[in-house]
């Protein structure tokens, strides 16, 4: 008879998890060990390697959640009966609000993922690429004209607006300044507006 999994197995699994992600991203993936994590997440090594068997396995499950976790979140967003425009507004909040409290797995995200094999970014970059869709339809909802002619200009655009959204964790500082929803305004506006100037 198979043996059933501990109540507790994806709680510990999820606590290793995050107290992972800071150790690798404040001491950098190739530096950090596996004792610190566990010394990190209040366990011991051989619990961490019940649970991964490679330090490359639990940066893959770090980032693989993460960037599920957002995926899950725009989709919930883009699913809107609302206009584009409007629409475009929820993605970005909702995009943002996914960030809450996981600045080490987006850092993780920008500067680790070429520690991993090839076939696990792949998967990684396919995520990516599922969330990145959902902001550019809407903006080609909004701007129809970006993918027509030579000079296609739908993914540039899209991606420079994903440039504003993700540097956000690199200076916001929860109850000074602006907050993670005026910030998300602020970027629709301007992104917003620009998108109706842009010339055809």
């Amino acid at each position: 008879m198979p043996r059933s999994k501990a109540l507790d197995h994806e709680q510990k699994r999820l606590g290793i998890l995050k107290q992972a992600a800071v150790v690798f991203a404040e001491n950098g993936y190739e530096r950090a060990t596996m004792s610190q994590v566990a010394i990190s997440a209040g366990v011991s090594k051989a619990l961490i390697y019940h649970y991964y068997d490679s330090k490359e396995t639990l940066l893959f499950d770090i980032l693989h959640s993460h960037l599920n976790q957002i995926l899950a979140a725009v989709e919930a967003a883009d699913a809107s009966d609302h206009g584009p425009e409007q629409r475009l507004r929820e993605l970005i909040q909702a995009l943002l609000t996914s960030y809450r409290g996981a600045d080490h797995e987006h850092r993780l995200q920008q500067e680790a993922m070429g520690a991993l094999a090839a076939p696990q970014q792949r998967k990684l970059i396919r995520l990516q690429r599922d969330i990145v869709q959902c902001f550019s339809q809407t903006v080609l909802s909004i701007r129809p004209d970006l993918e027509q002619g030579d000079a296609k200009r739908l993914m540039p655009i899209t991606l420079s607006l994903f440039g504003q959204l993700n540097g956000f964790y690199q200076w916001y500082r929860p109850g000074k300044g602006m907050s993670r929803s005026e910030y998300g305004t602020l970027t629709a506006d301007m992104f917003i507006g620009g998108l109706k100037t842009l010339s055809s």
